[in-house]
């Protein structure tokens, strides 16, 4: 396996760090003003597991092997008390994960919906959700005539899964709506 230089850094690599995964946040090349002295490199990194985040520095000459983290396609299937169920699309290996392994990702998975699974030494681990998931409006407000004058173009909805967005007044409950699963943000109506 190859191993990465700290000068070759990028931001979304995975490097191993004493034999832990981490995913780099940022990375920044401090050079020294003394003469002689090395140019260091300094980096948020968060854990893979643990989500923590932390900083550290590295001499330039210094070395990182690539974790065992592989992504594998899988398809929600259920959630129940013990947790959020999902059926590997290669192996057809079913697998679970709990709400803390999913924080926020949790309001975006419905009934067969595609995405990937990251895998660190074979176990899963996080999901990679897709850019845009679509999802049914289950409460608005309703929009209020003459909203729009004072600046509110925008109104909470509930949706399937008990996120709540920002949607504009003309969204009703019954309505397909997409959603960015970056941001938590209202896309557009989606299309059925």
């Amino acid at each position: 396996m190859a191993l990465i230089g700290a000068n070759e850094l990028k931001r979304k690599m995975l490097i191993t760090v004493e034999g832990q995964p981490y995913t780099v946040v940022e990375v920044t090349f401090a050079s020294p003003s003394a003469r002689g002295a090395s140019t260091m490199v300094r980096t948020k990194l968060r854990h893979l597991l643990t989500d923590a985040v932390q900083e550290k520095s590295f001499k330039t000459s210094e070395k990182f092997e690539e974790p065992d983290v592989a992504l594998s396609p899988a398809s929600f299937m259920y959630s129940d008390g013990e947790g959020y169920h999902f059926m590997d699309d290669e192996s057809y290996e079913q697998f679970a994960l709990t709400e803390e392994q999913l924080g926020d990702d949790r309001f975006y998975l419905k009934e067969g919906v595609s995405l990937q699974v990251r895998k660190y030494n074979g176990e899963p681990i996080a999901l990679q959700l897709p850019p845009h998931i679509d999802l049914t409006v289950t409460d608005a407000e309703p929009g209020v005539r003459g909203d729009s004058a004072s600046g509110g173009t925008t109104k909470a909805a509930t949706l399937e899964t008990g996120l709540v967005v920002r949607v504009p007044l003309f969204i009703k409950e019954g309505e397909l709506i997409r959603v960015n699963t970056q941001t938590g943000e209202f896309v557009s109506r989606a299309k059925e």
